[in-house]
C-alpha cells in the first residue's frame, strides 16, 4: 500500500471526534483553523464551541465589536489572530456577500489566511488539491524520509511543500489532508511517538537510523527578551463602600495591542517599593493621597514567544476619587491579558 493509501487507512480507523469535523461549512472549518494555531486542540475546543455560540454565522462575527471578539479570545495568547480573524469576517460580508471564496488563490487574500489554512480550507470545504503542511507534517514527513533540513529555513518550507504535493492523495483530498495531520498529532507525536504500533515503521528512515527525536529540525529560536512590567493597581472606596480602580487600552502594535491593563510602569530591571513611591505618578499623574502597597514580593514571569515579563503589581490606596474610575465589577467585562485576568481573578479588591 502506499503512502497516501497507508494514512487515509490510518485516520478511517483512528480519527477524533471533533466539533469542527461534522461540517464542511468554511466559516467553522476557517474558525477552527484559526484557533488551533499555535493551540493544542484540547485547549481551543472550548473556544470553538463558545465562538460557534456566540457568532453562528460569519456575518455575526462582523457585525460584533473588536471587543467582543478579542474578549471571548482572552486566555488564548497571540492575538493578532483574533484581531485577524474580525478583520476577514468584515471582509467575507462586504467583499464577498457573505460567502467564503472557494479557491485556494482567493482565500489567500485575506487577512490571516497564509498558505496552510488557505490549503486547508480550500480541501476540506472544496476537495481542491491542495497539500496542507503544518507542524503535524513537518514532523511525519522529516521522520518518515529521514529529512534533516531545518523546517522553518526558506529552503525548509519550499522543500516540504513540494513533496507533501507529490504524496498527496489527490481523489480522496479532505480525509488525506485531515489524515496525515491526525497522524501526527496521535501517531507520530513530538514526545513518545507510537512507533512500535506504527502502520509506517517498517519503512520509516529515522526509526531505521534510531533519529526519531531528532526530527524535525529547527533553527534556534530568535533570543529572548527581557522585559520589566510593574502594573499599578489604584483603589478608591467611597463612603457607601463600592470600590472603583481604573484601566487603560494598550496602543500601537507591540503585544497586547487593543486589549486592556493597569497602568503600566516597565522599567530596566526589578523596581523596590521606595522606587514605585517615588516615579507612580509618571503613569498616574492625577491620583493623590497614596497609601503604596506591594502585591507580589517576587516577580511573576509570563512568557510569551520571544519575551518573557518579570511582572510586579503595585496597590495604592487612595483616599481621593480616582479620573475616570471603573467599578471593580466592571472590570471582567473588559478584554485583557491573560497575566491580568489572573491578577483580578486572585486579588481581593
Amino acid at each position: 500500500m502506499s503512502f497516501s493509501g497507508i494514512i487515509l487507512d490510518w485516520y478511517h480507523q483512528n480519527k477524533r471526534s471533533l466539533p469542527w469535523r461534522k461540517s464542511i461549512n468554511p466559516y467553522k472549518i476557517w474558525l477552527s483553523e484559526i484557533i488551533l494555531q499555535q493551540t493544542r486542540v484540547a485547549q481551543g475546543t472550548p473556544y470553538y464551541l463558545r465562538f460557534v455560540d456566540k457568532f453562528p454565522t460569519v456575518n455575526d462575527m462582523a457585525n460584533a465589536s473588536e471587543e467582543e471578539v478579542l474578549k471571548l479570545w482572552q486566555g488564548l495568547g497571540y492575538y493578532s489572530r483574533a484581531r485577524n480573524l474580525h478583520t476577514t469576517a468584515k471582509i467575507v460580508v462586504e467583499q464577498y456577500n457573505g460567502v467564503f471564496p472557494d479557491t485556494y488563490k482567493e482565500l489567500l487574500k485575506l487577512k490571516g489566511v497564509g498558505d496552510y489554512t488557505a490549503s486547508a480550507i480550500s480541501s476540506i470545504c472544496f476537495n481542491e488539491a491542495q497539500a496542507v503542511v503544518d507542524g503535524n507534517v513537518y514532523r511525519v514527513l522529516s521522520r518518515y524520509f529521514g529529512i534533516e533540513t531545518p523546517i522553518n529555513s526558506t529552503e525548509g518550507i519550499k522543500y516540504f511543500k513540494v513533496l507533501a504535493k507529490k504524496l498527496m492523495e489527490t481523489n480522496h483530498i479532505r480525509d488525506y489532508n485531515q489524515g496525515i495531520m491526525e497522524f501526527g498529532a496521535i501517531q507520530c507525536s513530538p514526545k513518545k511517538p507510537l512507533c512500535l504500533h506504527c502502520p509506517l515503521n517498517d519503512s520509516c528512515v529515522a526509526l531505521q537510523k534510531g533519529v526519531v527525536d531528532q526530527l524535525p529540525v529547527k533553527l534556534k529560536k530568535t533570543k529572548v527578551r527581557n522585559r520589566y512590567f510593574n502594573y499599578l493597581i489604584p483603589i478608591y472606596k467611597d463612603i457607601n463602600g463600592n470600590v472603583f480602580t481604573y484601566l487603560q487600552q494598550r496602543k500601537g502594535k507591540g503585544i497586547w495591542q487593543n486589549l486592556w491593563e493597569f497602568p503600566l510602569l516597565e522599567s530596566s530591571d526589578v523596581l523596590d517599593w521606595e522606587t514605585i513611591n517615588i516615579r507612580y505618578k509618571e503613569v498616574l499623574a492625577d491620583v493623590d493621597e497614596v497609601e503604596l502597597m506591594e502585591y507580589n514580593d517576587s516577580s511573576i514571569i509570563h512568557k510569551l514567544s520571544h519575551q518573557h515579563l518579570h511582572t510586579k503589581f503595585w496597590i495604592l490606596n487612595t483616599s481621593v476619587e480616582i479620573p475616570n474610575q471603573i467599578p471593580y465589577e466592571k472590570i471582567k467585562e473588559f478584554p485583557v491579558p491573560v497575566l491580568i485576568a489572573d491578577f483580578i481573578k486572585a486579588f481581593k479588591f
